[in-house]
């Protein structure tokens, strides 16, 4: 079998650095706000072309806390895509502002800047475009637009690790922006983590602030602000693995590139694009094809592992009905939705394995 991820290899390789840095952090009883997590901070702004970085619990918290590190709560709309994960739009709700759905671009699946503008009320207070699957969404037209509207731009970076628009980092853009570090992402904790990127300094004290109980000395406390920190052993972990980030993301090119030589010409399947601007990570590699359940059955019988990334855009979700989305509303998103198919992506793939997943998915696609 051809797995869709496989998270074990990728540990046996960095294991014994990964169980030093454990035990480093074990045997200084380092646990919460403590140098590995400032160290990280600083390596992985500096990686990305940040001026700060502000470490915190999980990549969901970091999209809230730069949310509310920009003042926006209740009453203000925030501008999100409907074809992403469910915790773009429940940060924004988190803060008391609605998420107002946008469609996604045919070709790179993130949000369509063309279609933001008529989404823009008085009450419209920010943009969040996600850098989806890897790709970056078009920022010069979003930034274009925000500043033309006096908006912000959080960018929602959670699957962008690693990820250039025009060559310079996903994160380094707009005027704040949330990491992930879940575990099965391109940089990834061995638990739950996050990062927020800014260049502003009063962005980043309000969010040290807002991360640690509004806490200016240990009990003083400057606002109410929430719970939500880097502990030290993650923020060691992602130490570690930061340094193998690049060499993992070009492996990931290669096996994209692999698959397009393999996969370019079957009818009937459409394969992820690269545009001239972007540098693709392919946090995971999303193919399209009719009769997508069909087809994902046989995959998975023929031994191809196989996902959706993502089956029901937001505007759909039960958890939005009050929004009053329906059907017909983002067709573009809602058509993908029953056509994408994940297939097997991760640094460690060998070559052999491109080639027997490439070749289950071209005799299924062509044959069911």
């Amino acid at each position: 079998m051809v797995p869709l991820i496989d998270l074990k290899i990728q540990h046996r390789s960095i294991a014994s650095e990964v169980e030093a840095a454990i035990k480093k952090v074990c045997d200084n009883t380092a646990f919460i706000l403590s140098d590995e997590m400032k160290q990280f901070e600083e390596e992985f702004a500096s990686y990305c072309g940040a001026k700060h970085g502000v470490g915190v619990a999980n990549g969901t918290e970091a999209l809230f806390l730069a949310l509310k590190a920009l003042n926006i709560g209740q009453g203000d709309e925030v501008i999100v895509p409907s074809n992403t994960f469910i915790a773009t739009a429940a940060a924004v709700s988190h803060t008391g502002a609605t998420p107002v759905f946008v469609d996604c671009d045919p070709e790179t699946y993130c949000i369509d800047p063309s279609r933001i503008g008529s989404a823009i009320t008085e009450k419209t207070r920010a943009i969040m475009p996600v850098h989806l699957y890897g790709h970056p969404a078009d920022m010069d037209a979003i930034m274009g637009i925000a500043r033309a509207n006096g908006l912000k731009v959080v960018e929602d970076c959670a699957q962008a690790h690693g990820t250039l628009y025009r060559g310079k980092h996903a994160g380094s853009i707009g005027d704040a922006a949330g990491f992930s570090f879940y575990p099965s992402k391109t940089l990834g904790a061995y638990g739950d983590a996050g990062m927020i990127l800014t260049n502003s300094d009063e962005v980043a004290d309000s969010l040290k602030l807002l991360r640690d109980n509004g806490r200016t000395t240990w009990y003083e406390h400057a606002i109410i602000g929430y719970n939500s920190r880097l502990d030290g052993i993650q923020a060691a972990i992602l130490r570690i693995k930061l340094k193998y980030l690049d060499k993992w993301v070009e492996a990931r090119r290669a096996h994209a590139q692999h698959y397009q030589e393999l996969l370019g010409n079957v009818q009937g399947l459409t394969l992820p694009i690269e545009k001239p601007y972007a540098k693709h990570s392919y946090y995971v590699y999303v193919i399209r094809t009719n009769n997508r359940d069909a087809v994902m059955a046989e995959l998975k019988e023929k031994g191809c592992g196989c996902g959706i990334h993502y089956p029901l855009p937001l505007h759909l979700q039960p958890a939005y009905a009050f929004l009053g989305g329906k059907e017909g509303d983002m067709p573009v998103a809602e058509e993908y939705a029953k056509q994408i198919i994940s297939i097997p992506m991760f640094p460690e793939l060998t070559s052999e394995q491109v080639s027997e997943a490439a070749g289950i998915i071209k005799d299924v696609v062509q044959n069911v």
